[in-house]
């Protein structure tokens, strides 16, 4: 399926976020200005793509005639997203972090009751997508397999401080892209989205910026560096992926839930990024067994819609012949 697809690529531009961000904290640097960086350097990427096809007269139509929602989804998807990672690196490794993470993906499944779709004029609640849910479970229970080596060696303040953020952020970044989703009702593409949601959520980032200025002071070269290098693979080309992936699976949840369930592979990207950067040690048994589920798990979605997406069409097809 090319949206799985898709969602793999942009899963190994986010693994990129993990990395760097605890490289930063290692270094010193603040997460306020981690995470509010990464942002601020999108803007004039995302501003130059909209412009160049011009699209910005509509989404700043769209963004003025939803003030309030904008602001609110926004600020949910990007923000409580974005910062709570950010904290967390300054507590938990990578692998903790990124591991974590991958709530998301049964998140993402369990949010289906809050939406609607309509039926011949009727609006009825999405229902959860069993099957999706549980090939949703069984890659959680890779990253579980995967994470359990490792946390065993982690402080209890470090496991909160790691894992408690990123779980909050696992649940805000599925609702506020979906919510937006809803609130554009298809009349943007994904770069007018993005951008739209950037510059909703810009004035958090400049209050966190200046916090960390007031707190820790200007940012370090390196963080600098690195903060732009994370805007340009994970804020612009990840996050336009994935995005790309949602909006074209929206109207199908069993579909979603498995474009939202490739954010998994984001700790297969970051264990060899580790490996490559850190010199970590090749994973064990217990390690391989996970990726196994992992890789099993994705097949599962992969197969199981491609199956029932065909079985549509031909259902589609009898009916009109």
């Amino acid at each position: 399926m090319k949206e799985i697809g898709t969602g793999i690529i942009a899963s190994m531009f986010f693994a990129v976020t993990f990395i760097l961000n605890r490289s930063m904290e290692l270094a010193g640097g603040s997460w306020l200005w981690s995470s509010s960086l990464r942002f601020l350097f999108m803007i004039p990427f995302l501003v130059l793509i909209v412009a160049l096809r011009k699209n910005s007269r509509q989404l700043f139509s769209e963004m003025k005639d939803q003030p309030s929602k904008w602001v609110l989804w926004s600020f949910t998807g990007f923000v409580l997203f974005y910062a709570p990672i950010t904290f967390a690196a300054a507590y938990g490794p990578g692998w903790l972090v990124a591991g974590t993470w991958q709530l998301t993906i049964v998140a993402g499944t369990l949010l289906a009751p809050l939406f609607y779709e309509s039926s011949k004029g009727v609006k009825n609640r999405r229902k959860i997508p069993l099957p999706a849910l549980f090939f949703s479970i069984i890659i959680f229970s890779g990253v579980v397999l995967i994470q359990m080596k490792h946390a065993s060696g982690a402080g209890s303040w470090a496991l909160l401080a790691g894992v408690l953020p990123v779980a909050a952020a696992a649940l805000a970044y599925p609702l506020g892209n979906r919510k937006m989703m809803e609130v554009c009702g298809g009349r943007l593409d994904t770069f007018q989205r993005v951008l739209g949601m950037t510059l909703a959520s810009t004035p958090f980032w400049i209050i966190l910026a200046v916090c960390g200025y007031v707190f820790t002071g200007p940012p370090s070269s390196g963080q600098v560096v690195q903060s732009f290098i994370v805007a340009v693979s994970s804020g612009v080309i990840a996050t336009t992926l994935f995005f790309i992936a949602t909006d074209r699976s929206r109207h199908d949840e069993g579909k979603l839930a498995s474009v939202e369930a490739t954010q998994s592979t984001q700790v297969l990207f970051v264990l060899a990024g580790e490996m490559i950067l850190f010199s970590s040690p090749f994973p064990g048994g217990i390690t391989l067994a996970g990726i196994g589920l992992i890789i099993a798990g994705m097949f599962m979605h992969s197969y199981f819609n491609e199956g029932r997406l065909k079985r549509i069409s031909y259902s589609r097809a009898a009916k009109n012949l």
